[in-house]
């Protein structure tokens, strides 16, 4: 039984069976709508989430499948003192399959250890969040036609930004990757990811602070908002929340096949006068999301369509 936790937990090899079954699905849908009918998703979701959630019951729906859980803590058995790993016996009991989204990083992976069904890391503290990565590998396929040989700036909240920790793990697997990380310097990546993974692997990178001096080298800009919920006052998250704000203005900086992501939710770090741009991708990445997530689904499920 595979679970999945990290993007690490696939080899580049498994990442691209996953990808291509993703393009597949997007390309023949109606192949796909009965590929789970009776089998059941499990979303146990800790902390609120729109686009995570919504996206794993989707792609659960899409394939026939039906779905049940909870979307807070508050709404479950966690709040009358239930342990994860009591929670997913129970749930395995009920289901076949589970997505788990918890604000204590290793959650998702105690929850494994004591699971009898798949269970997928939704994203853990500031941990990973690997089916956001899946996404974002997704997104970068299909509007740079590669994913290798290219420069990706990754901007805003590196320091807590779990999206961010798990995409950098992915994509120094491909070749010819580079980085530039936009953050001021109290949000800047944690040294365990620059020694131990940047460093180690001799990926290239630059560290700058203004988002106008990396914009022109840039294939891929991956914006981030300034997380509220991983500061510890009030104060320093009003200090950084507008640090960055890409508008019009910086867009013409870029170059015209820089094509942008964000993770979302966004609060003001991309001006809604972007959208417009056919550079803005990163709704058609929510789009991906619900593809990728059927893909992941029955890869761990070992469903096969023919």
């Amino acid at each position: 039984m595979k679970h999945l936790m990290s993007p690490l937990d696939f080899s580049v090899e498994e990442l691209d069976e996953l990808l291509n079954l993703a393009q597949d699905i997007e390309a023949h849908p109606d192949k796909y709508a009965h590929a789970c009918d009776g089998k059941k998703l499990a979303t146990l979701f800790y902390e609120p989430s729109t686009r995570t959630r919504l996206s794993h019951e989707a792609a659960m729906l899409n394939l026939g499948g039906s779905v049940m859980g909870f979307s807070s803590a508050d709404s479950s058995s966690a709040a009358k003192g239930e342990s994860v790993s009591d929670t997913i016996r129970t749930v395995s009991c009920y289901a076949d399959i589970c997505a788990m989204r918890h604000p204590k990083e290793g959650a998702p992976m105690v929850a494994c250890q004591h699971s009898s069904i798949p269970v997928i890391n939704a994203g853990d503290g500031g941990h990973q969040h690997p089916t956001q990565t899946l996404t974002d590998l997704l997104t970068i396929l299909n509007v740079k036609g590669r994913l290798n040989n290219m420069t990706i700036g990754l901007c805003g909240d590196l320091k807590f930004g779990r999206t961010v920790h798990s995409l950098i793990h992915a994509l120094v697997r491909y070749e010819g990757i580079r980085f530039l990380l936009i953050s001021p310097e109290e949000l800047r990546l944690p040294d365990y990811i620059r020694h131990d993974v940047l460093k180690k692997n001799n990926i290239p990178y630059e560290e700058v602070v203004r988002l106008e001096d990396a914009l022109p080298k840039l294939d891929i800009l991956y914006m981030t908002r300034v997380q509220k919920e991983r500061f510890f006052n009030e104060e320093d998250y009003v200090r950084m929340k507008d640090f960055y704000i890409l508008d019009k203005k910086k867009m013409k900086l870029a170059p015209k096949d820089m094509y942008v992501l964000h993770p979302l939710p966004r609060v003001n770090e991309i001006s809604v006068e972007v959208d417009d741009d056919p550079r803005a991708a990163y709704f058609r990445q929510v789009q991906y999301g619900v593809y990728v997530r059927m893909a992941l689904i029955l890869t761990l499920l070992d469903v096969h369509v023919d």
